[in-house]
């Protein structure tokens, strides 16, 4: 697919893509170059309260794994029985 560089450094995203990854108006996306191609990834923004709330989370969660609190599940339907059973 084609697209020109426009006037103010404009590119537009063929609707192809658009429809594929389900863009939207508002939508952030990180630009960046690397040997010389230009990349474009659409990416989420959190605020960093939120973020910050999940590395507690997830230091707490390993903290419980390591003392053995925590079940380790080898596979999605242990994971499932053991919540079936709550």
């Amino acid at each position: 697919m084609l697209a020109e560089f426009r006037a103010k450094s404009q590119v537009t995203i063929p609707k192809e893509l658009v429809d594929k990854l389900g863009l939207s108006e508002g939508d952030k996306l990180e630009i960046y170059e690397k040997d010389g191609v230009i990349c474009i990834m659409p990416v989420v923004v959190y605020p960093k309260k939120y973020i910050d709330e999940l590395r507690e989370e997830i230091a707490e969660t390993k903290t419980k794994i390591a003392s053995g609190e925590q079940p380790i599940f080898d596979n999605v339907d242990a994971l499932f029985a053991k919540l079936e059973e709550n």
